[in-house]
């Protein structure tokens, strides 16, 4: 039996679909160097912020009509933020602007969130890479609302963990059948190798809560898993969890269910 905790994160720090609807880039968004200086001091205060662990500094950039992601409410989103900290001994964030666009009196800024972070679990060196890129609403210097645009984590421990390519779409219609495989790029040769898929509910009751299940053994070097869709626009987290001898891998990216 293994349990998975949730290696995703909180992106600038998490993020839900709202009203905007998801697309790449807005016609009218402008490029990063063109930002006003007073979008990007709240980037840059927000990333210190978070590489300083300061949930007071963090939360007074959030609006307090904040409307949080995947169910977040602001008090969950605060409160998921200092579980997910303090599961880490060491932490960095890299907020990055991609572009912009004005509305009104307020900013739209769709960002890259890169963080890297180490932890110990049941006796285990953890290393974490993760990335979300999202799309946030500013108003009189903090953010109102947020949505994800993508999202992947990799987690591993190890002496040599497996090197894994992941094979998943970011998004598929409703109902849709979808292709997810974890391959292993080495040659199993006479190594055991377990391993799990996972269909997961992106929720903020499933945000970092660890799931107990079973390993299977893999002879085919990988996963290759064949998913359903829900019948209706949904967000889930499809995971691989891959653990050989010499290391382990855990690997997390957001699917999107559209219309």
């Amino acid at each position: 039996m293994f349990h998975c905790a949730r290696s995703v994160i909180p992106a600038l720090f998490v993020s839900t679909a709202l009203s905007w609807g998801i697309s790449s880039q807005p016609a009218s968004a402008a490029p990063a160097e063109t930002a006003p200086e007073s979008l990007v001091s709240t980037i840059e205060q927000i990333e210190a912020a978070a590489n300083a662990q300061d949930i007071e500094q963090v939360m007074a950039l959030y609006s307090s009509n904040f409307q949080g992601p995947d169910t977040f409410t602001r008090e969950q989103y605060q409160e998921t933020l200092s579980q997910f900290w303090a599961q880490y001994t060491t932490l960095s964030y890299e907020v990055d602007l991609l572009s912009w666009e004005a509305d009104g009196d307020a900013f739209i800024a769709e960002t890259l969130t890169t963080v890297q972070g180490l932890k110990q679990n049941s006796g285990r060196d953890f290393t974490l890479v993760a990335e979300v890129r999202s799309r946030q609403r500013f108003e009189n210097g903090q953010v109102v609302s947020q949505e994800i645009l993508a999202e992947e984590s990799h987690l591993e421990s190890g002496t040599t963990p497996p090197a894994v390519t992941i094979r998943l779409p970011e998004s598929v219609s409703p109902g849709e059948s979808f292709a997810f495989d974890a391959i292993v790029e080495e040659p199993l040769g006479d190594r055991l190798l377990v391993g799990r898929a996972l269909d997961e509910g992106v929720t903020s009751e499933d945000f970092l809560s660890p799931r107990p299940f079973d390993l299977e053994q893999l002879t085919a070097g990988g996963l290759f898993k064949i998913g359903q869709a829900p019948d209706k626009a949904d967000q889930r987290w499809i995971s691989s969890v891959l653990i050989r001898e010499d290391g382990i891998v855990v690997d997390t990216r957001r699917l999107r269910v559209g219309e």
